[in-house]
């Protein structure tokens, strides 16, 4: 495969860029009907864990931008999540509650701090960009714990969730939940037009071979800057989502835990695949729902299950999808 290829799109074997609709739009219709069934059951908790799937699944698409179309395998992402919590918590200790400023400033100060950080990320590759990023992460974190006027270890709790003009919409819960399921479209809309677009083309042409691309005119360090901001305010407003439905800030948003988290979500779903991402995150929540009931160790269980699938369902969720799919098709 030639950079040039990858750029102009002609290439067949070029990672997949946006697929088709049909999926995303299935996972987007099953969450939009699940409040119904929520009621129908009288199981008001499927909201919180419905929810809790789309806030990360909208940090986790942010994330497959750079590690499945940049070949930026960040250790860090959560920093960018947990900045954008503790400005929804701080600006709502100080009085300010109001989303038309409180949003802004989650997704911009993440953007900020992905800039800075990604300067000097960006001089490093491989294992010493994923390095780095989780230094960064973890100073981020250490600075949270030492907040001790916001909680500190302890955290921060919030009054009430983010108003919108002054009006309180998102307090109700089912207009929280379709709020989120609106920012997930919003988000995963964004992110494939953006890996659709020549801008997508030249993160994927860097990924394969940044040489070639740089010799044939492509500044590469700028193309990845500017995903890896882009990626850094789409966590953070994953942070403005999270801090809301939780009511609470902690320094454990942005741990690297969190991060390794991130990253299992996404090789679950299937790298390079945006709705592959959101596949991963429900797929990894359902697990800890579920195991979690069993046991308070159920990391243990999941650990095995998550190496099986690494080793023997190459492509994620996805990938074993398609080839079930391309089996009956060939009968």
């Amino acid at each position: 495969m030639t950079a040039a290829a990858v750029v102009t799109g002609n290439d067949a074997r070029a990672p997949r860029a946006t697929g088709t609709v049909a999926l995303p739009a299935l996972i987007f219709v099953a969450f939009a009907l699940l409040p119904l069934l929520a009621s129908l059951l009288a199981e008001r908790y499927l909201l919180d864990v419905a929810a809790r799937m789309m806030v990360f699944a909208v940090a986790a698409v942010a994330l497959d931008l750079l590690v499945g179309y940049a070949g930026l395998i960040s250790f860090g992402h959560a920093a960018f999540v947990g900045l954008g919590a503790y400005a929804v918590g701080i600006l709502s200790a100080h009085g300010i509650g109001d989303a038309l400023i409180s949003l802004p400033v989650a997704v911009a100060t993440s953007m900020l701090f992905a800039w800075l950080t990604g300067i000097v990320c960006l001089r490093t590759q491989g294992a010493y960009f994923i390095m780095i990023t989780l230094a960064f992460g973890q100073m981020i974190y250490f600075i949270a714990t030492s907040l001790a006027l916001y909680g500190g270890d302890n955290g921060l709790t919030i009054a009430a969730r983010s108003t919108i003009a002054g009006w309180p919409l998102l307090k109700n819960d089912y207009a929280f939940y379709y709020f989120v399921l609106l920012c997930l479209v919003a988000t995963f809309l964004l992110c494939r037009t953006l890996v659709g677009s020549r801008f997508g083309r030249v993160l994927r042409g860097a990924k394969e071979n940044p040489v070639r691309m740089a010799t044939i005119g492509f500044t590469v360090r700028r193309f990845r800057l500017v995903a890896y901001v882009i990626a850094g305010g789409l966590g953070g407003f994953a942070g403005f989502l999270l801090a809301n439905l939780t009511e609470f800030v902690s320094p454990a948003y942005m741990s690297w835990q969190q991060s390794g988290e991130l990253i299992v979500m996404v090789i679950l779903g299937g790298v390079g695949t945006l709705d592959g991402a959101i596949i991963g995150s429900v797929a990894y929540l359902l697990a800890e729902e579920w195991l979690s009931g069993w046991t308070e160790n159920w990391k243990v269980i999941f650990g095995p299950m998550l190496v099986l699938v690494v080793l023997f369902a190459r492509g994620g969720l996805i990938g074993v999808g398609a080839r079930i799919r391309r089996r009956f098709a060939h009968g």
